[in-house]
C-alpha cells in the first residue's frame, strides 16, 4: 500500500488525523489557509501546502501538494454562512478538475449527516436523501460530483455532530431556553472515532463506498444535554415541552458496523 497521503485541510479534524497517520507510518501532506500555520504543521512533519480554495479558482501549488500522493483526504466544510458565503460546489469542480490531472486515485471525502435532511426513524446510508439546508444541499451536489468521476474512487464519509477534547454542543447550548425538538436522539460522534474510521478505511481499502459515521447510542437532546451541562459545571438547556411529537431521526453506521467494524470512543463525559 502507498504510504503517501494528502489531507485538504489540517483543521480541527485533519490536525490530529494527520498525526496519528504519521504516527503510523504514512507520509502526510497538509493544507492550511493561512500562512502563519505552515510552521506549525512542518514541527510536527507534516508537508505544508497553503492552498485557498474558492469558487473563482485554486490559490496555491496545488499540482505540487497532489504530486506522489495515492489518497486525498478532503475535510473542508462549506462555508455557508455569514456574510462571506459561497459555491462550495464550484470549488469542489475546480478541485475535481485538479485531481484529474494528477496521479490521485483514492479519495475520501469527508460529508455529513445533514444530507438527510429532516427524516424520521431510522436512516442508513442507502436511505434516501433530502436535505433542507443549503450547506446540505450543496453537499449531495458534491458527494454525486465525486463518486461519478471515473478517473479515481471516492468513498464518503457522513460524519454526524462533532465532539472532542475542546468541542462540545453542550458549550453552546448552556442555559438557552425554549430550545425545540428536545425528544429528538443525537447523532452524535468523538473525533477520535473519526479518524479511526478513516484508518480503518485506508487499511481495509474500503473504496467506492458510503459510510456513516455516528456512534450507537441515541439518548434524547434534552436528556443527554442536561446532563453534559451539569457534568461540566454549565447552565443547562431547556426545552419546550412539545404537543406533537416528531420523533427525529437515528442515523445508523449500518456499512461501518456490518463489516465488523466498531466504534471505540463513547459521547458520554
Amino acid at each position: 500500500m502507498n504510504k503517501n497521503i494528502g489531507i485538504l485541510g489540517c483543521g480541527w479534524l485533519g490536525f490530529p488525523l494527520a498525526q496519528k497517520l504519521i504516527e503510523q507510518g504514512y507520509n502526510v501532506k497538509g493544507t492550511t489557509t493561512s500562512s502563519n500555520k505552515l510552521e506549525v504543521l512542518q514541527n510536527e512533519k507534516i508537508i505544508p501546502y497553503q492552498i485557498n480554495l474558492s469558487e473563482d479558482g485554486i490559490k496555491g501549488n496545488i499540482e505540487g501538494f497532489l504530486s506522489n500522493i495515492e489518497t486525498l483526504i478532503i475535510d473542508i466544510p462549506p462555508k455557508l454562512r455569514g456574510k462571506h458565503t459561497e459555491s462550495f460546489v464550484e470549488k469542489m469542480k475546480f478541485l475535481i478538475a485538479a485531481i484529474r490531472k494528477s496521479e490521485v486515485s483514492n479519495v475520501i471525502f469527508v460529508s455529513s449527516t445533514a444530507v438527510y435532511g429532516n427524516a424520521e426513524g431510522e436512516v442508513s446510508e442507502s436511505s434516501p436523501l433530502e436535505p433542507v439546508t443549503e450547506s446540505g444541499k450543496q453537499l449531495v451536489e458534491c458527494e454525486n460530483l465525486f463518486t461519478n468521476e471515473k478517473g479515481f474512487k471516492t468513498t464518503i464519509i457522513r460524519f454526524g455532530g462533532l465532539i472532542g477534547p475542546d468541542r462540545h454542543p453542550v458549550t453552546t447550548l448552556s442555559g438557552k431556553e425554549h430550545l425545540s425538538n428536545g425528544n429528538h436522539p443525537i447523532n452524535l460522534i468523538h473525533s477520535k472515532d473519526c479518524i479511526h474510521m478513516i484508518l480503518t478505511i485506508l487499511e481495509q481499502s474500503y473504496w467506492g463506498e458510503v459510510f456513516n459515521g455516528v456512534y450507537p447510542h441515541h439518548p434524547k437532546k434534552q436528556v443527554y444535554y442536561f446532563e453534559e451541562a451539569q457534568k461540566r459545571g454549565l447552565p443547562t438547556p431547556s426545552y419546550e415541552t412539545e404537543s406533537f411529537q416528531k420523533k427525529g431521526k437515528i442515523v445508523l453506521s449500518k456499512n461501518f458496523l456490518d463489516k465488523n467494524q466498531s466504534f471505540t470512543t463513547p459521547i458520554i463525559s
